[in-house]
Order: structure tokens, then sequence, then C-alpha cells
């Protein structure tokens, strides 16, 4: 049986109603539409926020406003759901228990773990022995159902986060180490492929080709999520940038 990190409460199930803000999801549980918190403050894939399925995690503060959190969200028939997980926050915490348990054999080992480590004004994910690993969990291409209504896009512009962290690793390179950005997703995502160029792709792209020629490795981590727990089902290096 295959590695999981075991969620400490069963996610339960609910139906996502609305989205009303960035912050915020009105989800149905039972009878009653509850507001619960949307852990990815940014834009989620294309979609309308209306009769999603959804599973949830609640809340050991009860004095919060928001008693449940949205863990993931499902766009396939009610019948055979799979789940596309969308919380960023906790991917590092994640990330950190399959590296614990050395399951990324191919991509880095180490024995000293450390993580948040400061280099310059900045700060990266993780840094192991002398070994840089930056993890990032997009959302903004998900499977979607064919024909499904699809939102308006919006401006997502909060990349400048990501650009310095390509430089910034790329300056942490020096003999003998690793420096790697690591592109996670909670679902079967299809290997990345750099976007189609316009200017804020085209900025992500110079600096991901620039940080690649020092030698930064890009690599890829496909999780699955369900109600108990998330499993790492494969990992492997991106070549195409």
């Amino acid at each position: 049986m295959a590695l999981k990190y075991k969620f400490e409460e069963k996610l339960i199930e609910g139906l996502i109603k609305a989205r009303p803000n960035r912050f915020l999801m009105e989800v149905k549980i039972g009878s009653k539409i509850v507001p619960c918190h949307c852990p990815s403050t940014g834009r989620i894939g294309d979609i309308i926020f209306k009769d999603i399925p959804c599973l949830l995690s609640k809340s050991k503060n009860k004095e919060r406003k928001t008693p449940y959190t949205v863990e993931a969200i499902s766009l396939d028939p009610v019948k055979n759901k799979k789940w596309i997980g969308i919380n960023q926050t906790k991917m590092n915490h994640y990330v950190e228990f399959f590296l614990v348990k050395d399951k990324f054999p191919k991509m880095i080992q180490g024995k000293s773990i450390q993580r948040e480590k400061k280099f310059g004004d900045s700060r990266i994910d993780f840094l192991i022995d002398e070994n840089y690993l930056e993890v990032k969990m997009p959302l903004i291409n998900l499977p979607s159902k064919k024909g499904a209504e699809k939102a308006k896009p919006s401006k997502f512009d909060s990349f400048d986060r990501l650009i310095k962290h390509f430089g910034d690793l790329a300056k942490s390179l020096k003999k003998g180490n690793k420096a790697i950005i690591l592109l996670t997703y909670q679902y079967d995502a299809k290997p990345f492929t750099p976007p189609k160029i316009d200017g804020t792709n085209s900025k992500i792209l110079d600096a991901a080709k620039d940080a690649t020629k020092k030698g930064v490795e890009n690599w890829q981590a496909n999780f699955k999520i369900d109600s108990n727990g998330i499993a790492l089902t494969d990992y492997f290096k991106l070549n195409n940038f």
C-alpha cells in the first residue's frame, strides 16, 4: 500500500454554491449554507463556483467565523468524482512529510530538512543539507468539464515572488549543490508546459529559462487527495524550459 499523509479527521463533503470573494465560499452542508474559508486567494482555473462538489476540513478554532476550509473540489459527474486539492497553504506541509520519508530519491535526498530558510532578503521553502527547494502549487489551469460554463479570465498578477525566486535560486547555486523549483498538483496533472507568451508569462518564462541555464532544476510532483489524506502518485523532472 502506498504511503499516505493521513488527515486528523476525515474530510466531509459539501456543495459550493458561490464564491462571493477571494477568501470565502458559500457551501451547502446537509440542508444549510455555511460560509467556508477558501485557502487559495487567487484564480482557481476558469471555474464558476455554482454547484461544485467539495471536501471540507473542520477548524479546531471554535471562534473562527468560517468553521470549515475547502480542501478540494470536483469537476466530475456525481457518481465518479475525482478530487482536485486547492489548499495551497498546506502544500509545503505535505511535501515535508514525503521528504522526511525519503519519497523523492531521484530528485533530492538529505539528512537535514529545514523549512523557510532565509536567503538574502527572501525565504526559500526548504534547505535540505546544502540544497534549496522551492515549492509552487499552480491552480490557474485545471481540468474542467466539457461544455461547462467558464468564468471570464481575471487578472492574476501575483507572479513577482515566483520570478524573484527563480533569480534567488540561481544565486544559491555553488559547486556541488542543487537548487530546485518543484511544481505540485493535488490531482493527476499532465507534465507542465511553458505558457503561451504574453506580457506576464514572458517574464516568468524568461526568468525560468535564465535560472535553468544557470543550473536550477525544474520538477513536478502529482498527489492524490481524498477524504482520508494525501498520497504522492508520481514525480519527474521537467526538461522543457
